[in-house]
């Protein structure tokens, strides 16, 4: 569904009347941009935690989400932009890379000389996400140092894409001034690709990504792999990092690509209702809404309850918490510290 209509649905549905004894509640997941993977991953999770006034029971297949609520998944600059917007009360939770995810709520890395968050909470790990190098196809990059010279985006400020292309130029020796830089959307850098203004773009996402899944239809880019020691390097000082693999056909006429991957993570505040947050992480976990898992985007596919606390080392929101006890997948050796 396009953000014009998401936010067409968000606004007449603010306007309707809940039905008799029932309370109308709003919650928004804040993702990423339109052309990447959180969007639609965010927008199949809104729709399986939903249940608005006047829906059909579960039991005779209707929602079989939270009694009352409407989930809307909205467009951001990325995870940075999320956690911090969690932080401030704007948005109720968001997705987010792992990394980000620990670095906001301890205060280090690129929160060093911010504030830290000490109310994010995690609700659950959902699926890895990969790193991707996208190239225009005969712009003459084959690796990461031959973006000396290139145009190249980052992404924006805002987004976990930026945070993970400097740590990887850094451990490739590069430096920002190196590059004719760009900081835009992978959404506008698909158009600048296809316009020969843009030579390569960094984008984390899980695969397909939508912008990535365009350019590749045009026979217009190449993706480049991530191996040699400045990638070792970068998984001995980051554990957040592991080893990945876009597998062949991921793309049209692309092959396998080596790469790196770190997880994708659904978080909110500490402040939010824990009871909320428990219906909202039961009714993500439960059977009868993984057919809307599956018939969204592949990543929203590969969710699975086996993995949720994968990776998480911020606490647990103590409903998300709550629920896990209760389906026993939280033992002592995953409980974040």
């Amino acid at each position: 569904m396009r953000l014009s209509r998401l936010l067409a649905l968000f606004v007449a549905l603010t306007l309707a009347a809940p039905a008799a004894g029932q309370d109308l509640r709003f919650f928004r997941i804040a993702t990423g941009s339109a052309a990447g993977t959180y969007f639609p991953v965010g927008g199949s999770i809104a729709t399986a935690i939903s249940n608005p006034p006047g829906s059909s029971p579960c039991e005779k297949g209707g929602s079989c989400g939270v009694p009352g609520l409407i989930a809307v998944a909205m467009t951001s600059e990325g995870s940075v932009a999320n956690v911090s917007a969690i932080s401030k009360g704007l948005m109720e939770s968001g997705l987010a890379q792992a990394d980000m995810v620990d670095a906001a709520y301890l205060g280090s890395g690129p929160y060093f000389r911010r504030n830290a968050m000490p109310d994010l909470r995690v609700i659950a790990n959902l699926f890895p996400e990969s790193l991707h190098l996208v190239a225009r196809r005969g712009s003459g990059i084959e690796n990461v140092r031959q973006l000396v010279g290139k145009r190249v985006s980052l992404d924006k400020p805002g987004s976990g894409t930026r945070a993970n292309a400097e740590l990887v130029l850094t451990a490739h020796g590069l430096q920002l001034a190196q590059l004719k830089l760009l900081e835009v959307d992978p959404g506008f850098a698909t158009d600048l690709i296809i316009a020969g203004e843009l030579d390569a773009f960094f984008l984390i996402a899980g695969y397909p990504a939508p912008a990535v899944t365009e350019l590749a239809l045009q026979k217009a880019i190449d993706l480049i792999p991530m191996v040699g020691r400045e990638v070792d390097l970068i998984l001995r000082r980051h554990r957040f990092f592991g080893r990945d693999r876009i597998p062949p056909g991921a793309y049209p006429g692309i092959g396998a690509v080596e790469t790196l991957s770190i997880g994708a993570q659904w978080v909110t505040s500490a402040r939010i209702d824990e009871e909320l947050i428990y219906q909202i992480t039961k009714a993500l976990w439960d059977p009868r809404n993984r057919p809307l898992l599956h018939a969204g985007h592949l990543k929203a596919s590969s969710i699975r309850l086996q993995t949720a606390l994968v990776g998480v080392t911020a606490p647990l929101h103590p409903g998300a918490e709550r629920y896990y006890r209760e389906a026993g997948v939280l033992r002592p050796e995953l409980q974040p510290e």
